[in-house]
């Protein structure tokens, strides 16, 4: 396997949408929005990193990264999510190397750090850890984590862009 991290080329959205669509299936955490979400956020202009992991020219994964709000306002804080690889590519380090790449990115454009809604025991590896100071109203408290990057962490409400809310 020769992977290749890159930013998400215009011509990639389709692949991405049934990619996306594909690992989704069928989770019993997933309701299917998440190809919708990033085509949202896509059109909203809110996909500040979007990255493909590539193998011998073809998408094997993807993974998005979209600006929050903290208590109301504007923030140099990211969402994390959604992350996506093919099923028959899953578990051999794909979405590691994309959420690795980039939050290192995130990290190097100053951002003061990352949040999202996800397995406690998947995410400590990159040093996600749940902040009851920093919270989330929508989804399982305990699936909240943070991850500062630069700077003080903050405290407060998080809000994920408006595109999660997409039908």
């Amino acid at each position: 396997m020769q992977l290749r991290l890159r930013r998400e080329r215009p011509e990639d959205a389709t692949t991405i949408y049934a990619l996306t669509e594909a690992a989704f299936a069928g989770l019993p955490f997933s309701d299917g929005v998440e190809p919708r979400v990033i085509d949202a956020l896509r059109a909203a202009g809110a996909l500040t990193l979007s990255l493909v992991a590539t193998d011998a020219n073809e998408i094997a994964g993807h993974v998005a990264f979209s600006p929050v709000a903290i208590n109301g306002r504007p923030s140099d804080w990211y969402g994390l999510g959604p992350v996506a690889v093919w099923p028959h590519r899953q578990r051999n380090g794909i979405g590691q190397a994309l959420i690795r790449e980039g939050l290192w990115r995130l990290q190097s454009m100053g951002a003061g750090g990352c949040v999202l809604l996800g397995a406690p025991a998947y995410y400590a590896r990159f040093g996600f850890e749940r902040d009851p100071r920093l919270h989330h109203a929508g989804g399982p408290a305990w699936a909240f984590q943070c991850l500062t990057l630069n700077g003080p962490r903050p405290v407060g409400e998080v809000s994920f862009h408006p595109a999660f809310d997409a039908p």
